[in-house]
C-alpha cells in the first residue's frame, strides 16, 4: 500500500529564510580587463591550486569568458614553464615558483678617458 505524502508545515524551517550568498563580481570584469596576460605568472598563479590544477569557476569567482580566457593563458604559461605542470614541482620547490621578470638594463654608458 502506497502512502501519499501531505503538506506539512516543518515549523521554524519554512519560517526562517534560506542563505543565499551574493554572487562576487568578477576579478577580471571588475577590474576591465581586456586580456589575460600568460607572461604574468604571479597573477596566473592564484588561479591554481596546490596541485597545481586550473581552479574552477565556483572556486575563483569569474565569469565564463574570462574563465575560458585564463584556462588558456594558463595553459600558454605552462608550456613556456612560466608555470608547473605537475604537483612534484610545486612541492619541490615550496610552492609555485615564480620566475623573476627580468627588468632591462640601463644603457650602457663609456668608460670615462684616463689621461696618460
Amino acid at each position: 500500500m502506497v502512502r501519499e505524502r501531505t503538506e506539512r508545515s516543518r515549523g521554524k524551517r519554512d519560517e526562517k529564510s534560506r542563505y543565499i550568498p551574493k554572487r562576487r563580481p568578477c576579478p577580471f570584469c571588475r577590474d576591465k580587463v581586456e586580456v589575460i596576460e600568460y607572461k604574468d605568472p604571479t597573477k596566473l598563479s592564484q588561479f591554481i591550486s596546490a596541485r597545481g590544477k586550473i581552479e574552477p569557476r565556483r572556486r575563483t569567482g569569474s565569469c565564463a569568458r574570462h574563465q575560458r580566457a585564463l584556462a588558456i593563458a594558463i595553459k600558454r604559461a605552462r608550456h613556456l614553464a612560466l608555470l608547473p605542470f605537475a604537483p612534484e614541482h610545486i612541492y619541490k620547490m615550496g610552492g609555485i615558483p615564480i620566475a623573476p621578470i627580468p627588468k632591462e638594463k640601463p644603457a650602457a654608458t663609456p668608460p670615462p678617458e684616463t689621461e696618460s
